[in-house]
């Protein structure tokens, strides 16, 4: 299955069914994923990347453990909407998700997501410690829930 956009991803899901987020980064992948009914999304782990094979493994395994029907990989697009090296390697990394298991695949726009998390954990005090700890998976639950809530939005009618 070729990567969607989100109303051939929308049509492609079953009526119910969790979806899998993840933030594809240089160090760190975080994951996400959403309740079977996709209303909310959840932070859950973040894989420190090794290799793409244990990678995939591992993100495959959370896939197949939270029984996902769907996984939304973070897109991060330049501010003027064109396609820099990040953007590149994130298609590169769905491509090869896809290459190990045909699933509905959705590249969603993530820009400033990871901005905006950070900024929500510094205002909560968070350490700078604990935030490099953290910001990878809690932006992968951010993204999903944007890319969840844009779904509900197009099925709405809006």
């Amino acid at each position: 299955m070729p990567q969607l956009d989100l109303a051939q991803f929308a049509a492609a899901l079953p009526p119910t069914g969790a979806v899998l987020g993840l933030d594809p980064g240089e160090k760190r992948i975080g994951i996400g994923v959403s309740d079977t009914t996709r209303m909310i999304a959840s932070s859950i782990d973040t894989i420190a990347r090794k290799k793409f094979s244990i990678d995939a493994q591992a993100i495959l395994a959370a896939y197949d453990h939270r029984a996902c029907v769907g996984m939304v990989v973070g897109h991060p697009l330049n501010m003027d909407g064109s396609t820099g090296p990040s953007a590149q390697a994130a298609r590169a990394f769905a491509r090869n998700l896809l290459a190990l298991r045909d699933v509905p695949l959705l590249l969603w726009d993530e820009r400033l997501s990871t901005a905006a998390v950070t900024r929500t954990l510094i205002a909560g005090d968070m350490s700078r410690r604990r935030r490099g700890e953290v910001v990878d998976k809690v932006a992968a639950g951010y993204m999903l829930q944007g890319a969840l809530d844009a779904m509900k939005e197009r099925l709405a009618g809006g």
